[in-house]
């Protein structure tokens, strides 16, 4: 058995990937914050609990987790609902008791049966979505929060219109040049980045925020009127000294573990959090170039115990979150030590320089976004899955619409939805060959029968003719649905009336047992 690697042995990949998910978290974590109604810094607050407690608890070697966008809206009625915050921290606690419940009853084997191509669906509709919500940033359009994945917003405005709008109205010069200037390095350093040598571990996209913001003050230099503002720029809480920091915590208020209303909350948010976090995991190990599996039911105690900690210290719910975590695949990481730094350099970073992270363009993060979903939504994806058959591309495609039009969650239910017709579908197959020959007859199963052969095998049966010979063949199963068996058990009593010789083939344990026996003149097994 080969000795376990240290933690540390991947630094190297680890150090730099880390970087860049910290880049792509921290206007995630502002904007589902301000989304969902909560203080800005328990976004934040959720990030560093994400990264650090989750990453030491989980056995995924490449999940990032953090607040979701798919909470959004259950989180701003839950907020709104409750009145106070302290109490809505409450019921983020207990949710993270909950999923520590659903680990112990072995609930993530749940996840193991959502189809491949409902989760690649998900993967290319969210490369979709961070494009098409991007957009808008990318041209100094920042009127929608960072993070939301929803079609349709508070405001009504869908995704396309906020597309439109941004295209068509008056665009900020400053942010389309810094953002331009930034996808095309992007996609040159791809290709152009060394193999070998320390340039090898320089994440692009630390690379572009240093564009950005060294652009923004030479625009400040060059041209003024060009130069982007506040509105345009990362917006990090920031406390007049250190010793102030702590202050920015909130805590929840217990006395109110009594309202029904807290509980309900607490059932929803352990509810979609956990099969938000599943779903993310199943698709990181999707996208892992080593294919290692995640044990899901130990994710969903990881997952626990970070909302117990998130909802302690004033941070919002934490899922498993696709989008930083595609986004450490991608910038090669190898272990969970990205992610757990990730979370120190959230912690870090607010703590210590905050005033210099809101120097960062909003229009270079948006091209570190379009680059990641482009690499979620490649045309291949598409076009790989054409090749697999109508069985693999009709669910694929329906997911990716559905989350594109809906939203993360229920985009997934209709995709599931169709997927399990298929699955259904597949099984409505013949299951059962049939062929006579001058009295000679022959009754095969060609795999499992399940209830759903039952018509089958009575059509088969029926078409038997008097004073046959007939040998129902079912060495290829492995199972035999007890409705089948009484169907066999049938025919056999009747068969002694009609002439028929019948003869049972197949050795599988507790079959044979199962049908009854008649004379053996009549019934033989092979």
């Amino acid at each position: 058995m080969p000795t376990p690697r240290s933690i540390f042995s991947t630094w190297r990949a680890d150090l730099p990937a880390s970087i860049v998910v910290f880049l792509v978290a921290l206007p995630l974590c502002l904007g589902v914050a301000l989304a969902s109604g909560a203080p800005l810094f328990a976004g934040v607050i959720s990030g560093m609990v994400g990264g650090i407690v989750i990453g030491l608890l989980s056995k995924s070697p490449l999940s990032v987790s953090g607040p979701a966008a798919g909470l959004t809206v259950i989180v701003l009625a839950a907020i709104e609902g409750l009145k106070e915050y302290p109490i809505f921290l409450l019921a983020v606690v207990l949710a993270g008791v909950m999923q520590l419940a659903f680990s112990f009853t072995k609930a993530g084997i749940l996840s193991e049966f959502v189809p491949s191509s409902v989760i690649t669906g998900m993967l290319a509709a969210i490369g979709l979505i961070l494009i098409l919500k991007q957009i808008p940033h990318a041209v100094g359009y920042d009127r929608e929060s960072e993070g939301i994945f929803q079609f349709t917003t508070a405001d009504g405005i869908n995704t396309f219109s906020r597309v439109w709008d941004s295209l068509t109205g008056s665009l900020t010069p400053g942010a389309v040049l810094i953002a331009l200037v930034s996808l095309t390095f992007l996609f040159w350093w791809d290709g152009a980045r060394p193999k070998e040598g320390f340039l090898r571990f320089v994440p692009g996209p630390l690379v572009v925020v240093v564009i950005g913001v060294v652009g923004n003050l030479l625009l400040g230099m060059l041209k003024p009127e060009w130069q982007l503002g506040a509105q345009h720029l990362v917006q990090v809480p920031v406390v007049d000294s250190l010793a102030k920091f702590p202050s920015l915590f909130t805590f929840p208020d217990f006395s109110a573990i009594g309202q029904a209303a807290v509980w309900t909350t607490a059932a929803t948010l352990a509810i979609v959090a956990s099969l938000e976090s599943l779903l993310s995991v199943k698709a990181v190990d999707e996208i892992d170039p080593r294919r290692r599996t995640t044990d899901k039911n130990w994710e969903l105690m990881a997952q626990g115990g970070g909302n117990i900690v998130s909802g302690l210290i004033g941070g919002l719910p934490v899922t498993s979150v696709i989008v930083r975590s595609s986004a450490n695949v991608d910038s090669g990481a190898e272990s969970k030590l990205s992610t757990i730094m990730h979370g120190f350099w959230l912690l870090l970073s607010v703590a210590l320089i905050p005033a210099v992270l809101n120097l960062i363009p909003l229009s270079a993060l948006a091209a570190v976004l379009i680059a990641t979903g482009y690499k979620l939504t490649k045309p291949k994806l598409f076009t790989d899955r054409y090749k697999q058959g109508w069985t693999q591309f009709v669910p694929f495609v329906v997911t990716v619409v559905a989350i594109l039009f809906t939203d993360l969650l229920e985009g997934i239910v209709i995709g599931l939805v169709v997927g399990f017709v298929f699955v259904i579908a597949r099984n409505f197959r013949p299951a059962i060959t049939f062929a006579c020959d001058e009295g000679d007859c022959l009754i095969r199963a060609r795999r499992n029968l399940y209830f759903i052969h039952k018509y089958e095998l009575q059509k088969s049966l029926m078409r038997v003719p008097d004073d046959a010979n007939l040998l129902i063949d079912l060495s290829s199963t492995n199972y035999v649905d007890l409705d089948n068996v009484d169907i066999i058990n049938a025919f056999i009593k009747g068969a002694h009336y009609r002439g028929i010789k019948l003869f049972v083939r197949g050795d599988i344990a507790g079959k044979r047992a199962q049908l009854i026996n008649a004379p053996s003149t009549e019934v033989r097994y092979a």
